[in-house]
C-alpha cells in the first residue's frame, strides 16, 4: 500500500468515527491554492475543519506532534479559501480538529481533539 492509499484508509476511518460521533461530513479532501482539509464536517451549527494524522510508530512523537504550526497555518488559509467558495456557510461558526491516530503492536487509539488549534489568519 502506497502512502496516498494509506492516507486515505486513515481519513475514511477517522471519518467514520466521526460519523459515529454525530457529525455530518460535507466534504473530503477540500484543496485550494494554500493546501488541504482531509474533511470537512459538521457538527450542529459548526463547521469543523479536521486534520486526520497517522503514526505506525511514534518514535518521532505522536501523531497530533505532526500538525504543526506551519501546518496549521495552511489549513487555516485552506480554510478561509473553503469559507470564500462557500458564501452561505460564512457566518457559521467554525472549529479546527485533529484525529490523531497512533498504532501500536496490538492496537490502534484514535484520539479526537476538538478545537485542537485556533486559525492563525485574522
Amino acid at each position: 500500500m502506497n502512502s496516498r492509499q494509506s492516507g486515505a484508509k486513515w481519513e475514511k476511518t477517522a471519518e467514520t468515527f466521526l460519523l459515529d460521533h454525530g457529525l455530518t461530513l460535507l466534504e473530503r479532501n477540500f484543496s485550494s491554492r494554500f493546501g488541504e482539509i482531509d474533511l470537512v464536517m459538521q457538527d450542529d451549527e459548526t463547521i469543523v475543519f479536521v486534520e486526520v494524522k497517522y503514526r505506525k510508530l511514534n518514535r518521532h512523537g505522536s501523531a497530533a506532534e505532526a500538525v504543526t504550526f506551519h501546518k496549521q497555518k495552511r489549513i487555516s488559509r485552506t480554510a478561509g479559501w473553503y469559507l470564500a467558495r462557500n458564501p452561505h456557510r460564512a457566518n457559521q461558526y467554525c472549529r479546527f480538529d485533529v484525529i490523531s491516530i497512533d498504532r501500536s503492536d496490538t492496537h490502534q487509539r484514535i484520539n479526537w481533539i476538538e478545537n485542537a488549534f485556533y486559525s492563525t489568519i485574522g
